[in-house]
């Protein structure tokens, strides 16, 4: 089993920053890939990056590519998402995810399976 943990959520101003992480515990992610999703009020949860185990290959929604950066630190067991100009419409629950299969697709919530508990991130206009 592998619990998740993110911090670094918070309330910003349009056009600030926030970088958000996400622990791992109970096994390492080195092999996994990890994503970020994020799920505002009424709406469903969507894909916001991946990276892949390697760190090689990243993913990233049409909405937040060039504002955004995912990274990972395997020594620490850490993924990051770096949230540059942040806007309004970024405002949400931020999850971290962990994918173990070497198949699927890595923007589909569908296949990652564990979870961390989500955090909030406010952006004022």
């Amino acid at each position: 089993q592998v619990q998740l943990v993110e911090s670094g959520g918070g309330l910003v101003q349009a056009g600030g920053s926030l970088r958000l992480s996400c622990t791992a515990s109970g096994r390492t992610i080195s092999t996994y890939a990890m994503g970020w999703f994020r799920q505002a009020p009424g709406k469903e949860r969507e894909f916001v990056a991946a990276i892949r185990r390697s760190g090689g290959a990243t993913y990233y929604a049409e909405s937040v590519k060039g504002r955004f950066t995912i990274s990972r630190d395997n020594a620490k067991n850490t993924v990051y998402l770096q949230m540059n100009s942040l806007k309004p419409e970024d405002t949400a629950v931020y999850y971290c995810a962990a994918k173990p299969s070497l198949v699927g697709q890595v923007t589909d919530k569908n296949e990652y399976d564990y979870w961390g508990q989500g955090t909030q991130v406010t952006v004022s206009s």
